[in-house]
């Protein structure tokens, strides 16, 4: 239709245009483009419409098929309501029926539901005390495991330094292997013997020229662990001391030789004289037999007992208990 409307135009224009002015033809040809224009604006809206039509459209049938949707569940949710009436109605008639023919029997299942919900509270306080004690146990198992393993660690740590420090001492002594001076590591501590034949003379408490060099030696090592508790105990046989009458007997000569050796370990100034202590044993704690010479040579000795200081270990284990 456009299209004739089109052409009859151009022929109404093409007869005007022999017998009309040429501004009027100019009018017209300007109201024919304008017209134009208008007509591609309709198109467009009339496209625009269509389009929300369409949409529209679909909405529509969108929303119908939820209405449709929810309507079936109303309807299920209606039958199921009836239902469960219907059900409850029947029971609310058996029950009243129940109570009206066994009164006396619902007062006594009443209270008996009473005492038995009255022992369920009372059980399940006493569930969730107790669930809160297992829980408080766990976290306390649980510390004292950890503290535990840091006992192992600082314990493995102890002996690592202490077999580190056993094997510095040999190495530092091993000049005086066999002149009567042992080092050994047992129960977490080192101990180094030496025999009298080293230090002293028979009767003495002055220490020999060879037995200062292993003193100084031990003392150059010792003085690299100022955490190493430092013991040193003298011990005689069990012949009576018959020397000079400064000493009264073996035990006072045993402590008067332990004495000397922490003499001659002070003597190295960065050894903390704190760390240092002398006992004297007499002959109360050999090694060997008296019986024999060679026994009571090595009973006559001095030990220096080296131990770890303990207080990071005690404290954790006052931590476990």
């Amino acid at each position: 239709m456009k299209k004739y409307f089109f052409i009859a135009f151009l022929s109404s224009s093409v007869l005007l245009t022999s017998c009309v002015s040429s501004k009027v033809y100019k009018d017209l040809e300007s109201r024919h483009a304008q017209l134009q224009d208008e007509n591609r604006e309709l198109s467009r809206n009339y496209r625009d419409l269509q389009s929300r039509n369409e949409k529209n459209e679909a909405d529509l049938a969108a929303l119908q098929a939820e209405y449709e949707k929810t309507k079936a569940e109303r309807d299920m949710l209606q039958e199921q309501y009836n239902t469960t009436r219907t059900s409850y109605e029947k029971l609310k008639t058996s029950y009243d029926a129940l109570e009206a023919n066994s009164s006396s029997a619902l007062a006594e299942n009443s209270k008996r539901n009473r005492e038995l919900l009255a022992e369920l509270d009372n059980k399940e306080r006493a569930l969730v005390a107790e669930k809160a004690r297992l829980e408080k146990l766990e976290k306390d198992l649980a510390a004292r495991s950890k503290r535990v393993d840091e006992l192992e660690s600082v314990i493995a740590a102890k002996d690592a330094k202490m077999n580190a420090l056993k094997n510095a001492i040999s190495k530092a002594l091993v000049n005086f292997e066999g002149k009567g001076l042992t080092v050994e590591q047992r129960d977490g501590k080192v101990y180094v013997s030496m025999e009298n034949k080293l230090l002293f003379s028979s009767g003495s408490w002055a220490v020999g020229s060879e037995g200062k060099k292993a003193v100084q030696q031990l003392a150059s090592v010792l003085a690299q662990n100022p955490d190493i508790a430092v013991l040193i105990e003298g011990h005689t046989d069990n012949v009576p001391y018959n020397g000079s009458g400064q000493l009264n007997d073996n035990w006072d000569l045993s402590t008067k030789r332990a004495t000397s050796i922490v003499q001659l370990l002070q003597q190295n100034r960065d050894i903390d004289p704190q760390n240092l202590t002398a006992a004297g044993r007499g002959e109360f704690a050999p090694v060997a037999t008296n019986d024999t010479a060679e026994g009571r040579a090595k009973n006559r000795r001095i030990e220096v007992i080296l131990t770890p200081k303990l207080d990071e270990i005690n404290k954790l284990l006052q931590e476990i208990e």
